[in-house]
């Protein structure tokens, strides 16, 4: 047998060439940390929020949808399957956990109401949120959108951010899940700005390095290209210096800017595609979560427009979802009926092909179908993404997949150059 010719100093040669590769991928793409992701969230004008208003929510959607039994047959008329086992998960979750992430709207939401009506809307605001978390009333993710870092609304912005986190900051620690929103954002200067904010925030008041963190709202097209033909929307993640959490597609705002007609605004118009494209590309492999945007066709008026918002609503969920992107804007309580129901709707008919490939997988079981590390981490992700939001519960899980809950995480957060060897 001949030897081969490559030894420690050509390994040690490739090792040094290779440095600044190993160490840009350590740190600027570290994979998904296990943060939970919100499904949707749900946007609110800041000075409607009260502790109890998502359990009011809740309670909302469930009547208009008529109750369990009302669900199943909504359900049904969607074409979803399993109508009866869906009724009950989503109303167990209604009435448990109407709202997974809330924003308190100072922006578009809120408008222009003079400095001094803001102010104080800003300060009651913080205050009802620490009395929403010390009551135990208030959704998993919790924050506020201010008004956007352009000239106009800067100094504004930053004051009503300045009110909020002072003001929650001294009432107790900060809710663990506190979401701040930075809107219409245009440059990576105005990120950088933001995280400037975010240090001097973190100083003035004596919390710990890094804890505060925002999302990016995508809704111009200078982060999709830039004047100089670069692509804002993935480098601003890297300069955001470990606070971006979250980069959300901006229906409306975006689809203005590229002259589409109102009519055809939509999130599935092919300009929204193609940003989203963009976007979910840029958050690749980075930990960063990716969030649709809105429908304004809202579910109100007499029956017949109901179920017609309800039909639209439940089949851009479902459209989303199906393109690996696992939240979307919410801006009414009866939309949380198809927000629910196409969620759970979408894990609980792709499970048990799931479970059936990941046990086979696991156990190395043949098959008919060849599942590598890769895939085997997908259907992890996806089964992990439905236990968490209530769509599949434990139980099924681990008696569908032949594997604990632990080696699900496991094998859901593995980086993709693990080993595929696992306990179950």
């Amino acid at each position: 047998m001949s030897a081969g010719v490559l030894g420690a100093a050509d390994l040690a040669r490739i090792e040094a060439d290779l440095a600044a590769t190993d160490d840009l991928l350590e740190k600027n793409y570290p994979g998904d940390s296990g943060v939970r992701q919100p499904i949707h969230t749900a946007y609110v004008p800041a000075d409607r929020f009260t502790p109890s208003l998502p359990a009011a929510w809740g309670a909302a959607a469930l009547a208009q949808a008529g109750g369990v039994s009302g669900l199943e047959a909504l359900a049904g008329r969607l074409g979803l399957a399993q109508p009866e086992e869906l009724a009950e998960l989503v109303a167990a979750k209604l009435e448990r956990e109407p709202l997974e992430d809330l924003r308190l709207d100072f922006e578009d939401g809120y408008g222009d109401r003079g400095d001094e009506a803001e102010d104080a809307a800003a300060i009651t605001a913080a205050e009802q949120v620490a009395q929403a978390v010390a009551a135990g009333a208030a959704p998993p993710f919790i924050g506020i959108r201010f008004k956007c870092f352009e000239a106009p609304t800067r100094g504004r912005g930053l004051r009503t951010l300045d009110l909020f986190v002072s003001t929650l900051a001294r009432a107790g620690e900060l809710p663990e899940g506190l979401v701040l929103t930075l809107p219409k954002v245009t440059t990576i200067a105005q990120v950088s700005a933001m995280v400037f904010t975010c240090e001097r925030l973190e100083a003035a008041l004596s919390l710990p390095a890094g804890r505060l963190r925002f999302e990016v709202q995508m809704e111009t097209p200078q982060l999709i290209l830039a004047a100089d033909g670069t692509v804002p929307s993935a480098a601003l993640i890297h300069a955001g210096d470990g606070r971006v959490s979250s980069l959300h597609y901006g229906t409306y705002d975006y689809s203005a800017s590229l002259g589409i007609a109102a009519a055809y605004q939509s999130m599935e118009h092919p300009a929204a595609d193609y940003a989203k494209n963009v976007m979910q590309v840029a958050i690749a492999g980075t930990g960063v979560h990716l969030s649709d945007g809105s429908t304004n066709i809202l579910p109100l008026g007499d029956a017949e427009q109901v179920e017609t918002a309800w039909a639209l609503h439940a089949r851009l969920v479902r459209r989303h979802l199906e393109r690996g992107i696992y939240q979307g804007w919410d801006l009414h309580e009866n939309q949380l009926v198809t927000r629910y129901l196409a969620t759970y709707a979408f894990y609980r008919e792709g499970f048990a092909a799931a479970a059936v490939r990941l046990r086979n997988y696991v156990h190395h079981l043949e098959s008919a179908i060849m599942d590598e590390p890769a895939t085997a981490k997908a259907l992890a992700n996806f089964i992990r993404r439905g236990l968490v939001c209530g769509a599949l519960t434990a139980a099924e899980v681990t008696s569908a997949t032949g594997i604990s809950l632990t080696t699900l995480e496991s094998i859901a957060l593995a980086r993709a150059t693990q080993t595929e060897d696992v306990n179950v």
